[in-house]
């Protein structure tokens, strides 16, 4: 399947039997065909077990918020020193909100300056040390779980707040999920080689400008995956910018045997530049 799309049928054809009554006419979510990609042993193979890491003296604290599924969402809050309206919600990869994710969350905070930034969890207080249990929590988050986190943070954060989204691979797409659900209020959106929507529907929701990070030589988010993204973009006349660069998927993640450091921190200045640009 290498420089070609992997399609959703291809997908469903070598997942478990649990998927069998998925047709390849079913259309899932996109968060669902990304979460497929855990059945795919070269993606799988592509991610290095992360080396333990503790984050010390942290700047943000963890917090609790109500979902409109009766459950409890949480996530990692760093509030801004002054007060202001403008908050940045943090995506983590498939590992889930780690301890990593929450020092590139303190890393952005620092650069954007007088911002609330948020890292999501999206696995309920699970966090994978390994690529098996990556996968697996990658692939259990239902839609529907993720989506109502995402509304219980909006909700917490409140109606006047100006939204900003920021993921790497899994949360890349969930990003734009995200940024989808704020509706107005969202004003910037960065993905980095996450799943496109193409649904639209749901783009015609969109009101934040896209910042994608595109990795030429992934073999999942590829060039036909981003392609059809900038024309269901372009159909939907919502805005969409593409950072292209000569490397593999989850380049810029450390532990990733990928890991370009020239490029990553490129993309994460594109990317700051962007979000600062857009809250103003």
């Amino acid at each position: 399947m290498e420089n070609s799309i992997i399609s959703i049928t291809f997908l469903l054809a070598s997942v478990t039997n649990s998927f069998a009554q998925l047709s390849c006419c079913s259309n899932p979510p996109s968060t669902t065909a990304f979460a497929l990609f855990s059945h795919d042993k070269k993606f799988v193979a592509s991610h290095l077990d992360p080396e333990p890491f503790t984050l010390t003296n942290p700047l943000g604290n963890e917090i609790t918020f109500k979902t409109p599924d009766d459950k409890q969402g949480y996530g990692y809050e760093i509030k801004a020193q002054k007060p202001t309206n403008n908050y940045v919600f943090v995506i983590h990869e498939w590992w889930g909100l780690n301890d990593y994710i929450k020092q590139e969350t303190e890393k952005i905070y620092k650069e954007l300056g007088n911002v609330n930034i948020i890292a999501l969890d999206m696995y309920d207080k699970k966090i994978a040390t390994t690529r098996d249990s990556a996968g697996k929590y990658m692939n259990s988050l239902k839609t529907e779980r993720g989506e109502a986190i995402i509304k219980g943070v909006l909700t917490y954060v409140g109606s006047k707040a100006n939204i900003a989204t920021i993921g790497w691979c899994f949360g890349g797409g969930w990003s734009l999920q995200a940024s989808i659900l704020a509706g107005k209020q969202g004003k910037a959106c960065v993905m980095y080689y996450g799943m496109p929507e193409e649904k639209q529907e749901k783009l015609k929701e969109l009101n934040a400008p896209v910042l994608f990070v595109f990795a030429e030589k992934d073999q999942w988010i590829n060039k036909d995956v981003v392609g059809k993204f900038e024309t269901n973009m372009k159909t939907a006349n919502k805005t969409l910018e593409v950072k292209k660069y000569d490397a593999d998927h989850a380049f810029a993640n450390p532990s990733n045997p990928k890991y370009n450091k020239e490029f990553a921190d490129n993309a994460m200045k594109n990317a700051i530049s962007f979000i600062k640009k857009e809250l103003k």
